[in-house]
């Protein structure tokens, strides 16, 4: 009835596929996540916009998340500014299925009009792209939320092979521009 399947559950043949494009979606959500709530944290509604622009690198800590038969833990290298993106190297490593964990690269976008809202306190929404090392690309969109003019919280979520994974997670800006 359901076809050949290489899982050894035979019973649940669709469970293989389906888990293995969750994990993929799942590290690729979580990887963006990051890179885009480090970006939007530093503007608040005390702080001048031009003032909370002046960092050029926002530190996420490893993120991890649960899927259906198992989980994903998520760490990047410290997202570096350039103009209005934010870009970082990632690891995604997938317990207990070690052989689907990937590594990659997330682009963030933050507009002008992403940083005035920051600035003001106001929730902000960001967009972005992420390519692991297999050159498959993930879609990256989220929201941040300042907690003050360093750091704050943010959501991510990451579309990978027709799955959304959402991601939690805080972030932190780095060294101030000179």
């Amino acid at each position: 009835m359901w076809g050949d399947c290489p899982s050894p559950a035979g019973k649940f043949p669709f469970a293989h596929r389906a888990a293995g494009h969750m994990v993929e979606a799942m590290r690729l959500c979580l990887l963006i996540s990051v890179l885009l709530s480090g970006a939007l944290a530093p503007l608040r509604a005390d702080v001048p916009a031009a003032a909370v622009t002046g960092w050029d690198r926002v530190d996420i800590a490893p993120m991890k998340t649960s899927f259906l038969i198992g989980s994903v833990t998520l760490t990047t290298e410290p997202f570096v500014r350039s103009g209005s993106t934010l870009a970082a190297n990632y690891e995604a490593k997938v317990w207990p299925w070690f052989f689907w964990s990937e590594r990659g690269r997330i682009t963030i976008a933050l507009t002008d009009a992403n940083l005035a809202s920051m600035a003001k306190s106001e929730t902000a929404e960001f967009t972005g792209n992420a390519t692991n090392h297999k050159n498959k690309p993930r879609h990256v969109t989220g929201r941040t939320q300042p907690v003050d003019a360093s750091s704050g919280k943010f959501k991510i979520r990451i579309k990978a092979d027709g799955y959304e994974l959402v991601f939690n997670g805080d972030y932190h800006f780095g060294d101030v521009k000179k």
